[in-house]
């Protein structure tokens, strides 16, 4: 048949998915969706009746959950949406470098050094006043579609 050489690119990824199909009409308020490839957060779902012909169609406001920023969509009910794969972890804070960069322990004992300090300022400076109160914090994680944000702080007491 063909002589030629068929040349595949390998990349380095697991696989699995960054998001998941739901269909519009089971999205329901505080669920996730991504809209503009942006993991949100619903805020609120309206759903219109059919037409004369056509579809009822959903209508998303939601929060984008790392930058905050309002997007709505409007979806026929009976199509499929993406929603996220969520995940929240928790973390023991170890240090805050001068970059903006923390330093966090993993329950394997491992440390996690990519993580920027958030851009929330409330946390802000609560992490930093706690941390440089010399209290041992535990921050929260969230995930979702490749990119992570501290989203939460608590206090475990003194070091």
């Amino acid at each position: 048949m063909s002589d030629e050489e068929h040349q595949f690119e390998s990349k380095a990824d697991a696989g699995a998915s960054k998001t998941y199909p739901q269909q519009a009409g089971t999205i329901r308020k505080n669920g996730y969706i991504v809209i503009k490839n942006r993991a949100c957060k619903v805020v609120e779902v309206s759903t219109s009746k059919t037409g004369k012909h056509g579809h009822a169609k959903c209508h998303f406001v939601a929060i984008d959950i790392f930058n905050g920023k309002k997007l709505e969509d409007i979806v026929p009910s009976s199509h499929n949406c993406d929603v996220p794969h969520v995940n929240r972890t928790d973390y023991q804070l170890i240090d805050i470098s001068e970059d903006g960069f923390v330093s966090l322990l993993t329950e394997n004992g491992n440390t996690k050094d990519d993580l920027k300090l958030p851009t929330d300022d409330a946390l802000l400076t609560q992490i930093k006043d706690g941390f440089g109160e010399g209290k041992d914090l535990v921050v929260t994680v969230m995930s979702a579609m490749g990119e992570e944000q501290i989203c939460a702080l608590k206090d475990i007491g003194p070091k």
